[in-house]
């Protein structure tokens, strides 16, 4: 689902963004997409619905513990929020749409491109 919610929300605004650019309209469009960010997002448990009941217990599966303590240290050591809102702005204020926070992304982004066309499979140019 996050992944499939990440593709749908820049394929949805990449549409918007050639709609709008055919009209006579103000409206202008940007995607964020970002890297690691500093953010409470991989405490997000902490939000579980009381009607679910408890949360998931959480150090049972020890491939899934490395991989949160892998997403810990990398939104430990990710951008400010208040950077990644400069970036934003920046972007609107130039009516400019790709929003990238790490110039490294770019180089992900030619590569995913570059698989693509030469026919490669995904995990040869791996996930943006």
């Amino acid at each position: 689902p996050y992944c499939a919610s990440k593709f749908a929300v820049v394929a949805i605004s990449e549409s918007l963004h050639m709609e709008l650019s055919m009209l006579p309209s103000p409206v202008k469009v940007s995607v964020l997409c970002p890297g690691w960010v500093r953010t409470n997002i991989a405490e997000a448990d902490r939000n579980w619905p009381s009607r679910l009941g408890p949360p998931p217990e959480r150090g049972v599966d020890p491939a899934g513990e490395m991989a949160r303590e892998f997403v810990r240290q990398s939104l430990a050591t990710g951008m400010p929020p208040d950077d990644v809102a400069g970036l934003v702005l920046d972007a609107i204020r130039e009516e400019r749409f790709w929003v990238l926070t790490e110039h490294a992304m770019a180089g992900r982004v030619i590569d995913r491109a570059q698989g693509i066309v030469d026919g490669g499979n995904p995990g040869a140019f791996g996930p943006l």
